[in-house]
Parts: structure tokens; C-alpha cells; sequence
């Protein structure tokens, strides 16, 4: 939430503001670890079009409440110039320890990410499909990028909010476990080691939920654009059940080492969708336009059967005129160009975050 004068990020919430927010829309909207910072989370949906539906209302409720506040929402992954010592953490215990137990680390956590969890209720299944879902994580972060900027520069990453969330302990791609069972044995060594006090707690791109029986997608950035949002939804689903298809005939994908899924992780946040991407079997890099093709046409049976076809090839869109990091270097450049100065651009930057974010809700 940023001031509609300053555009800077709000110091605290006003009083109130949770409240309100609370009373309309109930437990889908929560504070987060800075108080300028809401959380919102749709119901349960059946589908892609029930998917844009809540998300909407809910960026639009959020909007509308806010902005008798004087606020305005922004939906992206950092903000261009914020500074953590100009910023509060919400006054609740579990954001009082975390500060306790991370230090600098927490306090940098301006940063807002977007999960999508798919419902798997056997467990032994989603920990299955964990460990061959982990080779597409690069290429769904790649399209979602959305944190170019960090205090003020240009980072030259597509998802600096990656670099910070990768200070963090237990986060990172996920490890691969042989079953459900082994899983919960490394989570209960750190629990009783009194490191962790449950798997709420561990914060991979790609986790089991524990409060869900879901498979929870943690990597990509916070969708300026709605419609890019339930993009990345609608791939995430329809990837998950083409991997189901597979172990349906026996088949699966490959276990591929994860310092090659690392490195095209790296890639990802670097350079976004404009990447060139490792292809693990050619061992050469692939433009992300010919991956993205690869993508779609594995996936193209379980669009039709979700009904998402569209959503699904909504990537291209967003291949062709940029991710929302994309366009927010695009407008800081061309502002920079015409002569304005560095403040000047980042705040048109936010402007543009602004409308973009509005523009999308309808």
C-alpha cells in the first residue's frame, strides 16, 4: 500500500484499516510482516474463471477500502525505492520473533510474493509430483517477474525479490524425498531440535502445504497484470496434471540434478522471460520463446480438459510485450531519456503500478 501523494510505501496502517478490511472480506485478507503490506487469498475454486473472479473482487474490495485512506494499492514484488528503516513490522508475536530470530534478514523483507496451491489429497502423490514439478519452477518464475528495483537502482535482475528471499533459511528449491514418510522424518528433526516448530516453516518455491492438502507453488513474484496472474495459475494446474497423465501410464518425468534446475532458477530471476534457458538433454541454451512453445504444446490436452486454453496461452502475451519488470525498466529508461531525473522515473514507475494494478480489476 503506498501513499497517493509521496507513492512512497506506508511507515504503519492506519487505524482501522485491517479492521475494515476484515469486517468485508473475513479471513481471505490478513496483515503481513510490514505493515504496509495486506494479504489476500481466494476461496477454494473449481476453476481458472472462478480463479480471475475472486482474485478480482478481491483486489477490488482491497482498492476500494484502502483508498479511503488516502492509499493506493500496487500489486508487485518490491517497491522501486523503499528502505527498510523507513518501514514498521506489524506488532504480532510471530512477526516479533521473526525479526528476534532473523535480524537484518527480516528486516529486509519488503517483499511480496504470489503461491497457488492445487489440491492433491494423497499424500504420497504430492510428494511425487514435488519432485518433478521442480524442473518447471525456472520457467513459471520466469514469466512472473515483477522486482526490477531495490532501493532506488535498477537491479539488473528480473526478480530481485528472489536474491532476498534467498537469504532466509529453509527456502530455495525443494529437496526430493522418496516418500511422504521420509519427509516428515527431516521435518520432525528440526522440530524437536527446537529449530522449527512445524513445516509451516519451511519455504521452498515448491512445498506440500501443511495446512492443505495441497501442493503449494511459492517462486513466482506478485502479477502486476491479473490476467498474468491466472496465467501462471492455469500453467501450474495444467503442468501438475500432465505429470499425472504420465505416472497414469507408468511413466514420469526425470529426475534431473537440482544444480541444473538451479542454475536455470538463476537465469530465471536474472533475465525473466527474455532468457536462454539450459536444456538439460541438448546441454544448450534455448531461447524461453522455443521452451514456452515445448511448455504448451505438454500441456495443451490438460488445458482442454480445464477448459483454460486461453489463460494458458495468455504466456505468449506476455512473452511478446513483457513481464511487469519488463515494462517498469522500459518506462524508467524512457523517462530517464527524456530527461527526467532518477526520482522523477521511478515515481512515474509507480504511477504506472498504480493504473496497472486499477486497470486490471474490471
Amino acid at each position: 500500500m503506498v501513499d497517493r501523494q509521496t507513492r512512497d510505501l506506508i511507515r504503519n496502517a492506519p487505524q482501522g484499516l485491517m479492521s475494515g478490511l476484515s469486517a468485508e472480506l473475513g479471513q481471505q485478507v490478513s496483515p503481513e510482516f510490514l505493515q504496509c503490506q495486506v494479504e489476500v487469498g481466494t476461496k477454494v475454486c473449481q476453476d481458472i474463471a472462478e480463479v480471475r473472479a475472486e482474485l478480482a473482487s478481491l483486489r477490488q474490495s482491497v482498492s476500494r477500502l484502502i483508498s479511503g485512506y488516502g492509499l493506493e494499492l500496487v500489486a508487485a514484488s518490491t517497491h522501486p525505492w523503499a528502505r527498510p528503516e523507513d518501514l514498521e513490522h506489524t506488532p504480532k508475536s510471530r512477526y516479533d520473533d521473526l525479526e528476534r530470530d532473523l535480524q537484518q534478514v527480516a528486516r529486509r523483507l519488503m517483499i511480496c510474493g504470489m503461491h497457488v496451491h492445487v489440491g492433491i489429497e494423497h499424500d504420497e502423490l504430492r510428494m511425487d509430483l514435488l519432485d518433478q514439478m521442480a524442473y518447471v519452477i525456472p520457467h513459471l518464475l520466469a514469466l512472473s517477474g515483477s522486482s526490477p528495483f531495490w532501493e532506488g537502482q535498477d537491479t539488473g535482475l528480473q526478480s530481485y525479490r528472489i536474491a532476498v528471499w534467498d537469504e532466509m533459511p529453509r527456502t530455495g528449491l525443494p529437496e526430493a524425498f522418496e516418500s511422504f514418510a521420509e519427509y516428515n522424518r527431516h521435518v520432525e528433526i528440526l522440530s524437536r531440535a527446537g529449530i522449527i516448530q512445524d513445516a509451516t516453516k519451511i519455504w521452498w518455491d515448491l512445498r506440500p502445504s501443511a495446512r492443505f492438502p495441497t501442493l503449494e507453488l511459492r517462486v513466482t513474484d506478485v502479477c502486476t497484470s491479473l490476467e498474468d496472474a491466472v496465467c501462471l495459475a492455469a500453467l501450474y494446474r495444467c503442468w501438475l496434471r500432465m505429470l499425472y497423465r504420465l505416472r497414469a501410464q507408468n511413466q514420469r518425468w526425470r529426475r534431473y540434478a537440482r544444480m541444473l534446475i538451479a542454475e536455470n532458477r538463476w537465469r530465471a530471476q536474472r533475465y525473466g522471460c527474455v532468457a536462454e534457458l539450459l536444456d538439460f538433454g541438448r546441454g544448450t541454451l534455448i531461447p524461453y520463446a522455443e521452451l514456452l512453445e515445448e511448455m504448451l504444446e505438454l500441456v495443451a490436452e490438460d488445458a482442454e480438459y480445464f477448459n483454460c486454453q486461453d489463460e494458458v496461452a495468455h504466456a505468449r502475451v506476455i512473452l511478446s510485450r513483457g513481464s511487469s519488470s519488463q515494462r517498469q525498466l522500459e518506462i524508467f529508461y524512457r523517462e530517464r531519456e527524456a530527461g527526467a531525473s532518477r526520482e522523477a522515473a521511478l515515481v512515474t514507475v509507480v504511477d504506472w503500478l498504480i493504473s496497472e494494478t486499477k486497470r486490471t480489476l474490471t
